[in-house]
């Protein structure tokens, strides 16, 4: 699969600019390129104190519609983050579009940043799609730093993991640790595409990166705007799992109590 990492600055409720961006990149890739990953909330801009129902957009829109076209036109899968608006309520929102269905996923964000807890609404559910050879999971920045929804996917089946981000100094370190742990132990795919830039008072860190099933770093971009061809060799999929199977071989069932004996402590399995 040829992919290509969209590490791109977005302007907060400037949404033409955004989509505009979007399509030039799109329109600008090389033929045979299967999937572009472009930033978390790339198309809306960050959610910030009085600014929410106004920069969020609902999936019948205008704009989700342009970029359906577009990858109908050309033929890949476009992923691809916003503020969803869903009546009254906003969700930072991950679309993954193809052109056999349009809106193929929806992934509302489930692991809030702090900051954005007052103003949108946290997602309650997972989702991954087989397509073309792939079976692809979506995740959105601050989930990275946890195990639990990328092991979630990877139970589901997906092997490659597609994070939408929009990490922000000092927290770089961070994500380009959690991105390779979360590939190495889920032994799959992961591709994460970071804003660049200033907005919405934050300087956003860069580094989208593609991960191998083994944890490797494929790829790492700086902290400015890189349009990012890439592509993924199923052999390393069969490569890091040919001698041990995390999947297969963990142990989900053990329980244990904690028994507790002067100032030692100890856990027994049961």
């Amino acid at each position: 699969m040829q992919l290509v990492l969209a590490q791109l600055a977005s302007r907060e409720g400037d949404v033409a600019h955004n989509l505009g961006r979007a399509l030039e990149v799109v329109h600008a890739a090389d033929d045979g390129t299967a999937l572009i990953v472009f930033p978390e909330t790339h198309l809306s801009g960050f959610a910030e104190p009085e600014h929410v129902l106004d920069r969020a957009l609902t999936l019948d829109g205008p704009e989700l519609e342009a970029l359906i076209e577009a990858s109908r036109e050309r033929d890949l899968a476009i992923a691809i983050g916003l503020l969803e608006r869903d009546g009254e309520i906003v969700f930072n929102t991950t679309v993954l579009i193809t052109p056999e269905s349009g809106i193929a996923l929806r992934y509302r964000k489930t692991h809030l940043w702090p900051d954005e807890r007052t103003l949108v609404e946290p997602g309650d559910a997972l989702h991954c799609l087989e397509w073309r050879g792939r079976c692809i999971g979506l995740l959105i920045c601050y989930d990275l730093e946890f195990p639990e929804p990328a092991r979630a996917l990877a139970a589901m089946g997906a092997d490659l993991l597609v994070v939408t981000n929009g990490n922000m100094d000092p927290y770089g370190p961070i994500h380009a640790r959690a991105a390779q742990v979360r590939a190495q132990e889920n032994q799959c795919f992961l591709a994460m595409s970071n804003r660049v830039g200033q907005g919405a008072g934050l300087i956003f860190a860069g580094e989208s990166a593609l991960i191998g099933p083994d944890g490797e770093a494929l790829f790492r971009a700086g902290r400015e705007e890189t349009i990012q061809p890439l592509h993924l060799d199923p052999a390393r999929l069969s490569s890091a799992r040919q001698d041990y199977d995390y999947h297969g071989d963990r142990r989900l069932s053990l329980q244990g109590q904690l028994e507790t004996q002067g100032s030692q402590r100890s856990w027994h399995f049961g």
